[in-house]
């Protein structure tokens, strides 16, 4: 099968462009082009409920178009802002399939590594980057751990991490994902992206030390 990748491009130019990607998505997402595989599996984060208590902006779209417009604005300080802004738009693609509701209780546990797995079968439907798809993938994998190392809980791995991902891109993007909802408070969200960027740059020396 053929490789359409004439949307692909068109996103990429307003992820890379627009002060706010999201107003281009939110025009494309009902035209027939956008309910094709791999772009129908973005429109299933519309159908896809978020905790009330973390997530007040409601769906998943809701929460990934927020987030996008916030890595816009940091773009140009990731060291690869096309694999970043990518990232961001993907970063939640694993929420429909692990998403369950159990009364007031909205989890979606794992959907990092399964996010990982969908956002590389996303990109190899529209280009063969290898590069990039392997970047995003990474970054999709590893974008909870500025919860996971903070809070110390047990599912960080912070080897995994520092030999994977560049370590400020992926505290950006934890950074910007933290601040794609509703009521959120930025200078709090801000103090916990320097804790967590300490904390890799620390483990990485020590890495390296050891190596």
């Amino acid at each position: 099968m053929k490789m359409d990748t004439e949307l692909f491009s068109t996103i990429t130019k307003h992820l890379m462009l627009d002060e706010k990607p999201s107003d281009y998505l939110n025009q494309i997402f009902d035209s027939e082009e956008f309910k094709q595989q791999p772009y129908s599996m973005l429109r299933r984060l519309k159908e896809t409920k978020q905790s009330k208590l973390h997530h007040p902006e409601g769906n998943v779209w809701n929460h990934t178009i927020l987030v996008l417009d916030e890595a816009a604005k940091v773009r140009n300080e990731s060291s690869n802002p096309k694999a970043f802004l990518w990232a961001a738009l993907l970063h939640d693609i694993g929420k429909p399939d692990t998403t369950r509701i159990k009364g007031e209780k909205v989890t979606a546990y794992n959907h990092d590594n399964i996010g990982a797995d969908l956002s590389k079968k996303f990109l190899q439907a529209v280009t063969d980057d290898q590069d990039l798809i392997m970047e995003v993938y990474h970054l999709v994998k590893y974008h909870m751990h500025m919860l996971y190392i903070l809070k110390k809980l047990p599912f960080g791995d912070n080897d995994g991490l520092i030999s994977s991902v560049d370590i400020h891109d992926i505290a950006l993007l934890g950074f910007c994902d933290r601040l794609g909802r509703t009521g959120v408070n930025r200078d709090e969200v801000r103090e916990d992206y320097k804790k967590f960027l300490t904390i890799l740059e620390d483990s990485k020396k020590e890495t390296l030390s050891i190596h």
